[in-house]
């Protein structure tokens, strides 16, 4: 270790030495020895050789020699590790090479832009240090025509720099797409695969610029069949995939109908294809993505992927991978497999999800194709990828899986009812009001019912779980009330302190709706003509819903007056207070069927 960093020492010592032959000599010798060696890399950074590459850099008085010898070995220094970029960018390289792009020489621009595509497109590199100047667009799209270098690396920085769309409108109002679209055509593969991926990230979501795109000539082409040509079978399958995607965003911009030849004939089966067992890992998560958004709000599109190409169970592929972990020796791709397995399911759920999202006869299809043990493994890790602190659940959210995962559970396998329910639980859990009303919406009260007496008790306890974490909706109250009818439920209800406890606040809340429907739980679960009533009222007196009960019976709010709502409340504290009365009021049971009917939103 010690010879290494005597070695780096040295290479840092000349960079200062007054002979500018002699630093120029020794900035060779430094590219040379960084070239693949890490180690080198990171001890040449500790030692501050990049301080002194950015000076010499940027002086007028160095040759144009050393000015580009200088930026390759940074682009070199960046190829390291994502600590030598975090390095790298504290030490202001970017507008130093920035500033090195108005230079005329075309050597050492083509050398500055390689060097900051690779600083760029690290995860580690703020992309807004590209905006921060508004002269460097306008410079970088002036550059695009210097050559195919200039080309290649200024749409790459473009690609992997357009985030927002912000960032979108900056490229578009400096003329990406017309500068951008000649080069297409290319001769060079390189410039042709960018200037693809720059389409692919300025029509993502971005109505002006699909709009835009359809009315674009390539070389007296249109610019959708320029996309359409890049998608056949002998071109390279990233060429494919992303003029897939062009159109996909296109189409869901807008400017291209669900309908066109294009999308039907042309981007839905290269996108199937893309979703085969044939395909590397990250191009299966990629192919079922885009595939996902593509038909997601159509169901014709949905109909047609339906029956493409088995489409369904090379899905059910996917929740198999990787198929035998303990066979696979490399550490490294292990972990890689296993990322990957993750994104593949995930992806997987977003199909599935997209694929059902809009119409019954699919869902059911799904369900039917779809081996029982694949459903199973499938909705056991949606279970977990729904959970609180998930990544996952907010995209699994926004992919329309509920529809999808109240039809698991109608399912004739106890597995899948339970996985289904236990997954709509743990959706429900700390989730917004939209969220919770959809679920009470798809699941429908009649299901709510079919699940709660369900033979399976692993399923009645997810039912009453998911209850509990819908309980802020009063429609759910109502319902709880109502399945508080059987002893069976009772006892569940009761052992379980967070619902009670829920019941309780709710039967405080600002809402009457809220108020009356807690109380009908209540008045349920006490009733005195069944077995265990006492017990039930005696821990529900601990738990303090007599003096809930008491400020009920004494609020001013206009909307209690109603006789048939007090008559309820004064019931339930009357029973719980051990009073007998001849109120000739409706039997709770009777009562709370119809007041559900009745006010049930």
């Amino acid at each position: 270790m010690q010879e290494v960093t005597a070695t780096s020492r040295h290479y840092v010592d000349r960079l200062f030495d007054p002979d500018p032959q002699n630093v120029l000599q020794g900035v060779i010798d430094m590219k040379n020895a960084v070239i693949g060696n890490n180690k080198q890399k990171a001890n040449l950074i500790v030692l501050g050789a990049v301080p002194r590459l950015l000076y010499l850099l940027q002086q007028s008085s160095s040759s144009l020699e050393l000015r580009t010898e200088c930026a390759v070995v940074l682009g070199s220094l960046a190829m390291g590790t994502e600590n030598n970029i975090k390095s790298l960018v504290d030490c202001h390289i970017i507008p130093a090479l920035l500033q090195g792009l108005l230079c005329s020489d075309l050597i050492f621009i083509e050398a500055c832009l390689r060097c900051l595509r690779t600083v760029f497109i690290s995860p580690v590199t703020p992309v807004q240090l590209l905006y921060t100047d508004p002269t460097v667009i306008p410079h970088l799209m002036s550059l695009l025509s210097r050559s195919q270098h200039t080309q290649e690396y200024i749409t790459q920085i473009f690609a992997h720099c357009c985030k927002t769309p912000e960032h979108q409108t900056v490229l578009f109002n400096h003329g990406a797409i017309q500068n951008i679209a000649p080069l297409l055509i290319s001769p060079s593969y390189k410039v042709r695969m960018q200037a693809l991926k720059c389409f692919s990230v300025l029509a993502y979501e971005n109505a002006q610029v699909s709009m835009t795109l359809v009315n674009v000539l390539v070389d007296g082409e249109q610019l959708s069949q320029v996309f359409v040509r890049m998608m056949q079978r002998d071109k390279p399958i990233e060429m494919q995939l992303t003029a897939a995607k062009c159109l996909t965003y296109m189409c869901r911009a807008g400017a291209i109908r669900t309908d066109d030849s294009c999308i039907v004939l042309k981007t839905l089966p290269c996108l199937v294809r893309m979703c085969s067992k044939e395909r590397l890992l990250e191009e299966r998560v990629e192919g079922a993505e885009t595939l996902a958004y593509l038909m997601e709000p159509d169901v014709e599109l949905q109909r047609i992927a339906s029956v493409t190409d088995h489409l369904v169970s090379m899905l059910a592929d996917y929740f198999k991978y990787p198929s035998s972990v303990s066979a696979i020796t490399d550490i490294k791709r292990l972990d890689h497999d296993l990322k990957h397995a993750h994104e593949l399911r995930q992806a997987a759920f977003k199909l599935y999800a997209s694929l059902g999202s809009n119409d019954e006869d699919i869902r059911k299809k799904l369900l039917q194709n779809a081996p029982d043990e694949v459903l199973v493994m499938a909705s056991s890790t949606l279970c977990n990828l729904l959970l609180e602190f998930s990544p996952s659940k907010e995209p699994i959210l926004e992919s329309g899986v509920i529809e999808l995962l109240c039809s698991l559970t109608q399912s004739d396998s106890p597995a899948l009812r339970v996985n289904g329910i236990w997954a709509l639980m743990n959706m429900a859990f700390q989730a917004d009001q939209k969220v919770k009303v959809e679920i009470v919406r798809a699941l429908g009260t009649e299901q709510l019912f079919r699940l709660l007496s369900d033979p399976d008790t692993n399923v009645l306890m997810k039912t009453l779980g998911l209850l509990r974490n819908l309980l802020s909706t009063r429609p759910t109250l109502c319902i709880l009330a109502n399945i508080a009818d059987g002893n069976t439920a009772k006892e569940l209800i009761m052992t379980n302190d967070d619902m009670l406890q829920k019941i309780k606040y709710y039967m405080g809340h600002s809402n009457v709706k809220l108020q009356l429907a807690a109380t009908f739980c209540i008045s349920n679960l006490i009733w005195n003509e069944e077995d265990g009533s006492q017990e039930r009222q005696d821990k529900l007196r601990e738990m303090g819903f007599v003096d809930i009960l008491h400020k009920l019976t004494q609020a001013s709010d206009p909307n209690l007056c109603d006789r048939y709502d007090r008559s309820l409340i004064f019931a339930v504290l009357d029973t719980m207070l051990y009073v007998d009365y001849d109120d000739p009021i409706m039997p709770l049971e009777e009562e709370l069927h119809h007041e559900v009917v009745l006010r049930a939103e």
